[in-house]
């Protein structure tokens, strides 16, 4: 229980960064707004057309008599769009990060600098971290899609998908959006998918302290837009933590590290990150 709150807290700390430092906070706003955008629009789409959609896919309910063609398709139609900001919410995090590397990898590099005065690096050319994001963020989204499917269907239970079922959808939608924020600090230590997940679900309490509010705010989009790049330095916050880079032991996000200099720096976290092989 006490991850939950450790979570938690670095979730309000990465806010704070970038708070503190209006423009790196700035330069990443630039991926969600582009993100938003394109969601948007996605989404409005659906909403026009949507219901042309559903007439295409069920031909067999043409001749049906009213009142049950109507209230058919337009419970297939509020079904799908009801599935679609689902799988919104589920992939935004995902094709931000996507978008946006090169200026959140900055801004994660920035945050590891504060804590300790080195920067970890992957040492791979830009065109093949961007191809490992993305092959992980495809991975990672499959597995979000599935559940996110299952879960829909399970929402159809009666009691039990009205009470513990969306509990438990935000639960799951908070640890993937932890992972893939994790995920941009991680990659540059080297560390795997295959590893990433083991770590989060080793510390499931803290994944969900961070990842499950972070879900619920995602539900408003523009609050997504502006919460992304807090997020991803509360997520560098994290990864240190899980990787013992803190120094503090307490979950305190590092704030008994503080930054240090030189060879101490940089042996502290060479000694860290070896453990797990690079891709």
């Amino acid at each position: 229980m006490r991850d939950l709150g450790v979570g938690f807290g670095y979730l309000v700390k990465g806010q704070r960064w970038v708070a503190q430092h209006g423009r790196q906070y700035g330069w990443g706003l630039l991926p969600g707004l582009i993100t938003l955008v394109l969601y948007a629009a996605a989404l409005v789409a659906l909403a026009l057309w949507g219901s042309d959609l559903v007439g295409w896919a069920t031909p067999f309910a043409d001749d049906w008599s009213s009142p049950w063609l109507g209230l058919f398709r337009g419970f297939l139609t509020a079904l799908l769009f009801a599935l679609a900001l689902l799988l919104s919410v589920l992939t935004f995090t995902a094709v931000t990060l996507l978008v946006g590397q090169p200026f959140y990898e900055s801004l994660s590099e920035k945050v590891d600098i504060a804590e300790s005065g080195h920067a970890p690096e992957s040492g791979l050319p830009l065109w093949r971290e961007l191809w490992i994001s993305a092959r992980d963020s495809l991975r990672v989204l499959v597995r979000a899609a599935l559940w996110g499917v299952l879960l829909f269907a399970l929402g159809f239970v009666p009691v039990v998908g009205q009470t513990v079922i969306p509990v438990v959808g935000f639960a799951v939608t908070g640890f993937f959006l932890v992972e893939e924020l994790t995920a941009v600090a991680l990659q540059r230590r080297g560390v795997e998918l295959r590893d990433r997940l083991a770590l989060l679900r080793a510390r499931k309490g803290l994944a969900w302290g961070f990842g499950t509010p972070l879900a619920v705010a995602f539900l408003v989009p523009f609050v997504a837009v502006f919460l992304m790049p807090g997020a991803v330095a509360g997520a560098t916050l994290m990864a240190r933590d899980l990787l013992g880079e803190n120094g503090s032991g307490d979950g305190g996000g590092g704030s008994g590290a503080g930054v240090r200099s030189g060879a101490d720096a940089g042996q502290d976290d060479e000694a860290a990150t070896p453990r797990i092989p690079r891709t």
